[in-house]
């Protein structure tokens, strides 16, 4: 629970989660998560983001299979074109992109989807991330798996009226929520002074 981890081991154990098991999330845990979502600073304190929580297996059908479509015939293909991420090693990468593949075709599996939502301009959403990150820590916290995923936004009008939103609404992210069939582990990161600068850009960082 919450109180087992300080702050920064919740960050540094915060993974994407993208194998998740199909039992329902209770919805006290859910309400949590969604709280925490609302906490998080916003521009102005309008909190115009909007959040809507999936559970019907028939939208989630629908708007998936834009979601797979997206990754095997764009994402995935520009993936395996390319190296491994910074930090990370060969064998590390394959693990990740078979993870990815599997939530992929599984996505329309997970129990919830929480999709954030803003109307307006879509370059005005700056305050819709905060909340969503907000809501990954939550879910560590407390036990659940998630991860941020934006690739079904190539196929963004087919996905978002599957998803039934309004003309004037759009969607930032879908976040994928459920128990993990995996395990929590550090994430793995570039060296601080890979991307870090101090004064003047590309000056090393000396701290």
């Amino acid at each position: 629970m919450a109180d087992t981890f300080d702050l920064f081991e919740t960050m540094r154990t915060t993974r994407s989660m993208r194998r998740l098991k199909t039992d329902p999330v209770p919805d006290v845990l859910l309400r949590q998560v969604l709280e925490a979502g609302t906490y998080a600073a916003n521009g102005g304190n309008m909190q115009s983001w909007r959040f809507l929580v999936i559970k019907d297996p028939a939208i989630k059908a629908a708007a998936g299979a834009f979601y797979r479509k997206a990754w095997d015939e764009v994402v995935g293909p520009r993936y395996r074109s390319g190296g491994p991420a910074p930090g990370t090693t060969p064998e590390s990468f394959a693990r990740m992109l078979g993870a990815a593949e599997h939530l992929a075709h599984h996505f329309h599996e997970a129990p919830v989807w929480i999709v954030p939502c803003q109307s307006g301009p879509r370059g005005s959403g700056a305050s819709v991330f905060p909340a969503v990150q907000n809501m990954l820590l939550a879910a560590r916290a407390l036990g659940l798996g998630a991860t941020l995923t934006t690739l079904y936004l190539i196929h963004e009008k087919e996905a978002e009226a599957a998803m039934g939103l309004p003309d004037d609404m759009h969607s930032y992210a879908i976040v994928p929520l459920g128990f993990p069939t995996g395990k929590f582990g550090p994430v793995r990161r570039t060296a601080l002074e890979n991307v870090v600068y101090e004064d003047k850009w590309g000056s090393a960082y000396k701290a």
